[in-house]
């Protein structure tokens, strides 16, 4: 009888020796006339335990990890695949403490399934939000997604609804669905996770948004730093042409959608909305004027929808389970949950998905474990290189969008980096500048030229050059940024400056 042993694929995973240990567990087990079926499954999201080993027996996943190509043969002469006891013993997977506590809708199949196998999608509830929008008009599945509370998991947080409907209702013979996978904020990794470990239920929502909207192109804007998602995207859209989920008449249905992967080109700024419609367009990835709003003109001048991976990746569940159930979740205006990536100095790093609501206290010594050095956490930057860093004392802030707006901070795409007391907050403030100077698109001066400016007078700062006039001077260039930009690259670099600034002033020399 064959055993199924469930190895990563995930690049996380394979950076940690997941390849190595999957050809030793064959090796292995050839060597023991032990019959095995490896299947190369996403990551739980426990980077900590990676390479993770999964056994299952009697119908259950029991775990082993972190598990090294020294550890397989003991592993196996132990009883791996018997589920045996040993000192890389996890238990049953979902019983992990880190991994029980979840809220897990969108990435409910990552980690389970095998992320190209149409027909283990389909076993796992695949493809029952597209069945149920086969049901509908474009109007009751726009309302379901409005009725959701759904918002960009991307950054912006702007309700998903309004845009599909704006598109729906902007007549023109052409509209776009275009999917942003240029994920290049720092300590994010949800987006390639879903892409690399369920994939599917990408294109499954895709396809949900293009019949809503009336849409019948969609373009996957892939980050070029990607290969393993975009194997994977490749493989599952070309099973999804050939079983009829793409393409001409889909399911019977009359209805029209076609998919590709576009990779882009390595630019930080094209994971704004208008500088990546200018890169599919084949031009430099310049930054737009608005309006026009993409919704109304976008892509080709044509009515464009454009929402994050994780935006669209929570639409099947949505059109499975309905709108209500969805919003179920969640506080205030922000509903449903969202997948943070806790990364830094945190000894246990990796993705938590959980509802709205969960102080950042919590999530950073009930999932993250506190520090890995065991010193205090200083600082925390939520929402990528931009966002504002978080001293200890709003570590009570409830991870909500407009709670962490009330403390001039922004939740963004839910990446979470932390630091400890040995830290020099003046030090990564000033990378904050250099990074907008090195990753501006030009178009407009107060980022192009602010940002350099902004980094020569943090030198200045920190090397004590005329430091208290210089202060003055970084916090009026940090104003000019913050209104004067073209788009959030410029408008958001003030943010970890003037935090670090404000909650620790000793990092620049400065009496608190």
């Amino acid at each position: 009888m064959s055993i199924t042993i469930y190895v990563s694929a995930d690049s996380s995973a394979v950076s940690l020796g997941a390849d190595r240990v999957a050809a030793a567990l064959v090796k292995h087990a050839q060597e023991r006339n032990i019959e095995i079926n490896l299947v190369r499954n996403g990551s739980r999201g426990m980077y900590w335990l990676e390479p993770l080993v999964e056994v299952e027996v009697n119908g259950e996943r029991l775990a082993y990890g972190p598990v090294q190509v020294s550890d397989v043969a003991n592993l196996l002469d132990s009883g791996l695949i018997y589920g045996r006891k040993h000192p890389l013993f996890l238990g049953a997977t979902e019983e992990i403490p880190y991994f029980k506590k979840q809220q897990r809708l969108t990435f409910a199949r990552v980690g389970i399934t095998d992320p190209v196998s149409l027909e283990d999608y389909v076993a796992h509830d695949g493809y029952l939000g597209l069945a149920n929008a086969l049901k509908m008009n474009q109007t009751e599945m726009v309302k379901h997604v409005t009725d959701s509370g759904l918002r960009g998991r991307g950054g912006a947080a702007f309700p998903t609804g309004i845009k599909w409907n704006t598109v729906l209702n902007t007549p023109s013979e052409q509209k776009y669905i275009i999917c942003n996978a240029d994920e290049g904020d720092s300590g994010t990794f949800s987006d390639r996770m879903i892409m690399e470990g369920d994939p599917f239920v990408l294109i499954e929502g895709m396809t949900i948004a293009g019949l809503a909207v009336g849409a019948t192109q969609g373009y996957i804007y892939l980050r070029v730093e990607y290969p393993h998602a975009h194997i994977a995207l490749n493989a599952a859209i070309a099973k999804a042409y050939k079983a009829n989920y793409l393409g001409e008449n889909i399911q019977g249905s009359g209805k029209t959608f076609n998919l590709e992967v576009r990779l882009g080109a390595g630019a930080y700024v094209c994971g704004e909305e208008t500088s990546l419609m200018e890169s599919l367009e084949g031009k430099r990835g310049l930054v737009r004027f608005k309006p026009p709003l993409p919704a109304i003109s976008g892509l080709f001048g044509k009515p464009t929808v454009v929402n994050n991976v994780i935006s669209l990746a929570s639409v099947p569940v949505i059109l499975h389970k309905g709108g209500e159930y969805y919003r179920d979740f969640g506080m205030g205006r922000s509903r449903g949950t969202l997948p943070l990536q806790l990364a830094g100095n945190l000894k246990h790093t990796g993705l938590v998905e959980v509802a709205f609501g969960m102080t950042l206290r919590e999530l950073l010594y009930d999932f993250g474990g506190g520090s890995a050095t065991g010193k205090p956490i200083k600082a925390v930057q939520v929402g990528g290189p931009l966002g504002a860093y978080l001293p200890e004392s709003q570590f009570d802030t409830p991870l909500d969008y407009e709670a962490f707006a009330a403390n001039w901070t922004v939740l963004g795409h839910g990446g979470v980096v932390a630091f400890d007391d040995t830290a020099n907050m003046a030090e990564l403030a000033k990378y904050s500048m250099e990074f907008c100077a090195a990753e501006s698109c030009g178009k407009c001066t107060p980022c192009r030229i602010g940002s350099t400016r902004g980094y020569e007078v943090m030198d200045d700062i920190i090397n004590n050059v005329d430091r208290e006039k210089n202060i003055v001077l970084l916090r009026s260039l940090c104003d000019t940024l913050l209104n004067g930009s073209l788009c959030a690259l410029g408008g958001m670099t003030p943010y970890p400056v003037l935090s670090a600034l404000n909650h620790f002033p000793e990092d620049f020399g400065v009496d608190a």
